[in-house]
């Protein structure tokens, strides 16, 4: 809803209009602070979920298009997808997203902990105080994994699509991640990994690697190796056959990875853990939960419309769709106005904090789904042909919220959010939310 919308619904007085739009770029509110505070709520609700005795991080990123030509951190993006949908190239920001499982073995929800801006304009990223803002979209993305992790202040794991099995995260994992962090991953099917080296009676320097290791050739060399096992994947109980492989990967860098190989209906499956105390089954398992943070991605656009913003500043550089994005770099890097450059980069912050408040929001979605999903269910306020779990989703959340906030207003005049309002309310208004 927009703010004119806001303002009539709640019967707010009209001069605070001013006031509401000029939130996001306000600089009462800082978003490091923010994250902190959130990431301590959502730690402390008791809705974690742990998976094999640890809390599991869900990390990746989400491209949104933005055709906006005086919007801060708009580059030309690749979008890598097999989704025949998706353009292979668009104007658009990209965020990096770290997340954590929340939820019973009912229903799972991966509520989102951070969101920032990533393969930005670096200029303005380096203006903010960015300490990452020449590193890539992959390390941006394990290096805040650890910092969450940290935040949280136990050892946790974090399941990532295949595009984030580098070197350099897992140099970043290593160097930052004080060994409270473990990534679990999935690998390409022409990975080749290394066996570990064995010492030779020889002068010169120990040798870091052993043979090489084509994994796909595994799946026949060792197929009397594999074995049944039965593991939970989206839910359901399936039979699969797997190998289990402690070896080297990286080229000049040889981290020890635990690799699984999987026989599942018929496909061969490579996957990869930083952790080597996990079983194979444990790996999967751990993986399978990666597909939550696509479906939160689904109902932060749909329902809350997280990327719905519009911040743009009449001092940034108009946008070149057919230029490229260095070209971009250097006409901002020759802005030497301090003026012009707070109001950039007050553009910038807001685009970071609207995310990260419609993130804060669909989180909230998801913790009262899980605590109220009895008083959700036994409303009559809306009709479900089928229901596929007795936990409700984020949309149907939602509009029990829409349908009841005024009576919970009413019954309930002494919360806090009602103070506030009333204050905030016009004399004149005839009606009153309390």
């Amino acid at each position: 809803m927009g703010v004119t919308s806001i303002i009539r619904e709640l019967g707010i007085n009209p001069k605070h209009y001013e006031s509401i739009i000029h939130f996001f770029r306000s600089t009462s509110w800082k978003l490091s602070k923010l994250i902190k505070t959130w990431i301590g709520i959502v730690c402390t609700s008791g809705l974690l979920y742990r998976v094999h005795n640890s809390p599991l991080l869900i990390g990746d990123g989400v491209d949104q298009a933005k055709e906006g030509r005086k919007m801060p951190g708009v580059k030309k993006l690749a979008q890598e997808s097999e989704n025949s949908s998706k353009p292979r190239y668009i104007h658009g920001h990209r965020f990096g997203v770290i997340g954590i499982l929340l939820g019973t073995p009912k229903k799972f929800f991966c509520t989102i902990l951070s969101a920032r801006l990533h393969d930005s304009n670096s200029i303005i990223s380096e203006w903010t105080g960015d300490e990452l803002a020449n590193e890539s979209h992959v390390v941006r993305l394990v290096r805040e994994a650890c910092d969450v992790t940290k935040k949280i202040g136990e050892k946790c794991r974090i399941a990532l699509d295949r595009y984030y099995l580098t070197v350099n995260a897992l140099e970043t994992l290593s160097k930052f991640g004080s060994g409270l962090l473990h990534i679990v991953t999935k690998a390409k099917k022409n990975a080749i990994a290394y066996e570990k080296p064995v010492r030779k009676h020889k002068r010169g320097a120990p040798p870091k690697k052993g043979d090489k290791v084509k994994l796909l050739d595994l799946f026949s060399s060792k197929a009397d190796s594999f074995v049944k096992a039965n593991v939970t994947i989206y839910g359901k109980l399936e039979e699969v056959e797997i190998f289990v492989a402690d070896l080297l990967w990286g080229k000049k860098f040889y981290y020890p990875l635990r690799f699984v190989l999987v026989k599942y209906q018929g496909k061969f499956s490579i996957l990869a853990s930083t952790d080597l105390t996990l079983s194979g089954t444990a790996i999967i398992e751990i993986y399978a939960f990666r597909f939550k943070i696509e479906s939160a991605f689904r109902e932060l656009k749909q329902v809350i419309a997280g990327f719905a913003y519009r911040f743009w500043s009449v001092y940034m550089p108009r946008l070149d769709r057919f230029a490229k994005n260095q070209q971009t770099e250097e006409k901002v890097a020759a802005i030497d106005c301090k003026h012009k450059k707070s109001k950039i980069i007050a553009a910038f912050n807001a685009i970071e904090g609207f995310a990260m408040f419609a993130v804060i929001a669909c989180g909230i979605l998801q913790m009262v789904a899980l605590r109220f999903h009895i008083v959700i269910s036994i409303s009559a306020f809306r009709w479900l042909r089928t229901t596929r779990s007795d936990i409700p989703s984020e949309a149907t959340t939602a509009h029990f919220l829409g349908k009841t906030i005024f009576d919970t207003f009413y019954f309930s005049s002494d919360l806090p959010i009602n103070r506030f309002i009333r204050d905030a309310q016009s004399d004149t208004h005839d009606v009153s939310i309390a």
